[in-house]
């Protein structure tokens, strides 16, 4: 049941991954990225039990001794390794990028024929060459890590690829002493290291939209009550039309949503010349606007100067900053 719910997750993450390539320019990186993730999907579907004894029969004497299920399963991971060397490939500045289209179409052309030579000749040069493009692949994403979404995601692809091209090492090492591969299911760790390493590119594949996703729900609820209260007001900012369905582009509309109506309140951009300018702690100022906002016949006149973004600071910042502020005094 484990490697049929890994093999699904592993193909909603595919999915995924053709959901930007139709939605988003079809780039030489992005279509890599889709058939390296389809190529673990199918590695760890074929690496099911039961659908490895399935494909087992279709060729009952398997290839040279070895059953075509594992020989399919170790040329998806080389197809995996091959169409990531691409991405790697492209992350280099010394790859002209006029010729990449090229670059990437030969490295593709060299993964076919090495794909074919493993499941018709040699499982031991098809691992060889999955060890090398891992190791290439390693190299790359450690150069290209950072605290961001999408160096995250990176981190978490380059992670799982080092434990394919670890687990590819140890597969070549049981063919050198002679061991028959470790089959689908076989008791021990083997067989579920490499499902773990394929779901951890999964997620790694697809790590930047989760964590947009994740971080707009989460800015949806800490603005909720500042958004209910400033839309109560002024109903007419919240676009009857065309508003966003997805959680990350409602985020953006409540943000713009909640700076229109503070617009509204403050006078339509009046500049109130006694007020002077805003202060420069942003924690001061947000209190201030949060107190504002609960009640603004409560004493505290604001201007537009006031509610404009601080100097560094996004829109959905300085907003998230508002909405914490608004919490705490009570609305």
């Amino acid at each position: 049941m484990t490697f049929w719910m890994a093999a699904l997750v592993i193909w909603m993450a595919a999915g995924g991954r053709v959901g930007r390539v139709l939605v988003k320019p079809a780039t030489t990186a992005r279509v890599a990225i889709v058939v390296a993730v389809t190529a673990v999907a199918v590695a760890v579907t074929v690496s099911i039990p039961e659908v490895a004894v399935a494909v087992d029969h279709l060729l009952p004497g398997g290839i040279d001794g070895i059953p075509l299920g594992d020989r399919v399963t170790g040329a998806a991971w080389l197809e995996f390794a091959v169409a990531t060397s691409v991405v790697a490939a492209a992350a280099w500045p010394v790859v002209s990028r006029r010729n990449l289209r090229t670059i990437a179409w030969s490295i593709h052309l060299a993964g076919l024929l090495a794909v074919g030579a493993t499941i018709g000749w040699s499982m031991l040069c098809g691992f060889v060459i999955t060890v090398l493009a891992c190791g290439f692949i390693a190299v790359t994403g450690l150069r290209n890590l950072d605290w961001t979404a999408l160096g995250r995601g990176i981190a978490l692809y380059t992670a799982g690829t080092v434990a394919v091209g670890a687990l590819a090492a140890l597969s070549i090492r049981r063919l050198l002493l002679g061991r028959a591969p470790a089959r689908p299911g076989a008791p021990g760790w083997f067989w579920p290291a490499w499902l773990v390493a394929g779901v951890v590119i999964a997620v790694g594949a697809v790590w930047i939209v989760i964590e947009l996703w994740a971080r707009a729900r989460l800015l949806l609820r800490r603005i909720r009550a500042l958004h209910r209260t400033l839309v109560g007001r002024f109903p007419e900012v919240v676009a009857r039309e065309g508003t966003g369905s997805t959680t990350q582009l409602k985020a953006s509309d409540q943000v713009t949503q909640i700076m229109d109506a503070m617009y509204l309140q403050s006078g339509s951009g009046v500049e109130l010349v006694p007020l002077g300018p805003p202060p420069i702690s942003i924690g001061e100022r947000a209190n201030l606007v949060a107190r504002w906002a609960h009640d603004p016949s409560g004493g505290v006149a604001l201007d537009a100067r006031w509610l404009a973004p601080p100097e560094g600071l996004s829109p959905r910042g300085w907003v998230r900053a508002i909405a914490r502020a608004f919490r705490k005094t009570g609305g």
